[in-house]
């Protein structure tokens, strides 16, 4: 089958690389001419709206910023509903468990199924193909498209009903900002207090404390003075957000959820919400009116 593949970003242009790794035929799709460059270059196929990717292709992938952005390319003027050939549609993007229904259901009147199919890994994860891959969706559909999600990394079948995995993908989400959050002013404390940061995240990775971000964003975007993991505080706390909001809209009590997003509320005033997000250690050192030696 051909792959369409919508949204070029620090996201979407690894995957979509894996994807041409395996042999797949891609036609591909980007507002931004410079993020089609590197998959041009790679032989794809450039398309010029979403329905000319839903002409060429059997399937269509999309990797896209904001829920506003994704509502156009599903169901604009020349989105693609609007296709003539993709009869799967599968969502990359965290954009909540009613709205991906709404998607669903809307594209369900052009005899398109949608997967819905949020990813957690990062930049790092796309290029590597360690992604965690949560799927809900109809099964005869996610059949035809688990190979290619193999290429992307690990995938979890959370069940036919759309939006589970956007429910699943959002406990992820909120548990690895507040680890982010907590490791950071916990780094902070011992550097402060005279320790080493290596031998606290030796004796962290080896105890209960271990976590995504002491054993992979700190050791790697913030102990090397790099602070490029690759996600925006913006998208971050749009992850937040509707998770505190769905756990809310359940009767479920989000205190902590809750202090964690005024945390990164306070983040992104302070520094932008394009900083990358583990820019929050530098932060949280600079308040504590300390530095975080670069030790890699």
């Amino acid at each position: 089958m051909t792959i369409g593949f919508i949204g070029l970003g620090n996201m979407g242009n690894p995957m979509c690389g894996r994807l041409l790794d395996a042999g797949h035929q891609l036609v591909v799709h980007d507002i931004d001419e410079d993020a089609v460059k590197p998959m041009a270059d790679r032989q794809a196929r450039v398309m010029g709206s979403p329905k000319d990717v839903a002409d060429a292709a059997d399937v269509v992938f999309a990797s896209l910023p904001t829920n506003a952005s994704h509502r156009q390319v599903a169901l604009g003027a020349d989105g693609i509903h609007a296709g003539a050939k993709a009869k799967i549609f599968v969502n990359l993007c965290t954009v909540g468990g009613a709205y991906i229904r709404e998607i669903a259901d809307t594209l369900a009147t052009s005899n398109i199924a949608t997967i819905d199919c949020p990813i957690s890994g990062g930049p790092p994860g796309a290029a590597a193909g360690t992604l965690s891959v949560i799927v809900s969706g109809p099964t005869d559909a996610f059949e035809q498209v688990k190979d290619m999600l193999d290429r992307l990394g690990t995938i979890t079948y959370a069940g036919e009903e759309v939006g589970m995995a956007q429910s699943l993908k959002l406990a992820n989400n909120i548990l690895s900002a507040t680890a982010l959050a907590a490791t950071s002013e916990a780094l902070v404390m011992g550097v402060k207090a005279g320790l080493d940061p290596e031998v606290m995240l030796q004796a962290i990775n080896l105890g209960s404390g271990r976590n995504s971000a002491t054993l992979d964003k700190i050791p790697r975007d913030v102990l090397t003075h790099n602070f490029a993991f690759g996600a925006a505080m913006d998208i971050l706390l749009k992850d937040i957000d509707m998770a505190v909001a769905e756990g809310e809209g359940l009767g479920v009590p989000m205190r902590v959820c809750q202090s964690t997003r005024q945390f990164f509320r306070l983040v992104q005033a302070q520094l932008g919400g394009d900083a990358d997000i583990t820019r929050v250690a530098e932060w949280v050192a600079g308040a504590a009116k300390t530095e975080i030696p670069k030790t890699r």
